[in-house]
């Protein structure tokens, strides 16, 4: 019985893995290290508002490009796994710094005075909605906030894995098409 003979998936070389999951993991890591370096006592004012609505254009702005780049890559699955990796931390240390200073100049807007580690905490909660209960918003402005932060959650994991998924659908696509292949035989991690 003669079978139809299916292309060989594509694979990713070990090099290329390792340096991505490296990349990773150092974009993480400075992540981490400049939200606990960064000069978190700003008063609270209009100009901090402004700070957190450009910081999340610039994280958007960086998820674009990196959008693109899936594209355009020989990898675009490792690319996307990539992009998930740090997109997600990054955002999370924007609302931690935004719950820092809301919580060092209104100490009553939490139930509890945020330090770097509890904002950190907080955030990663409300991002996994499990809501422990032990540390929650009391004043309007930090309610408004924690509101704003699971609303942009639902956007992050929906529609930006949605668009990820996308792109890499283009890139394979259009690496199928120039290998003669079909789409689905082309697969990389």
């Amino acid at each position: 019985m003669n079978r139809p003979r299916q292309a060989e998936p594509f694979r990713v070389p070990r090099r290329r893995l390792l340096l991505s999951l490296a990349r990773s993991s150092v974009t993480v890591v400075l992540s981490v290290v400049v939200y606990y370096l960064l000069p978190l006592d700003k008063g609270l004012d209009l100009g901090t508002a402004i700070a957190l609505a450009v910081s999340l254009v610039l994280f958007t702005g960086a998820l674009a490009w990196q959008i693109r780049m899936i594209k355009r890559s020989d990898y675009p699955r490792l690319r996307a796994g990539e992009t998930l990796a740090t997109a997600g931390p990054t955002f999370l240390i924007i609302f931690a710094a935004a719950y820092v200073i809301l919580s060092q100049n209104r100490s009553d807007s939490f139930s509890e005075v945020f330090g770097r580690t509890n904002a950190l905490y907080f955030t990663v909660t409300v991002f996994a909605t499990v809501g422990f209960g032990d540390i929650v918003p009391v004043t309007e402005t930090a309610r408004v906030l924690t509101m704003i932060q699971m609303l942009a959650d639902v956007v992050l994991v929906g529609m930006v894995a949605r668009i990820l998924l996308g792109a890499v659908r283009v890139a394979e696509e259009a690496r199928a098409a120039g290998s003669g292949e079909s789409p689905g035989a082309v697969g990389d991690e």
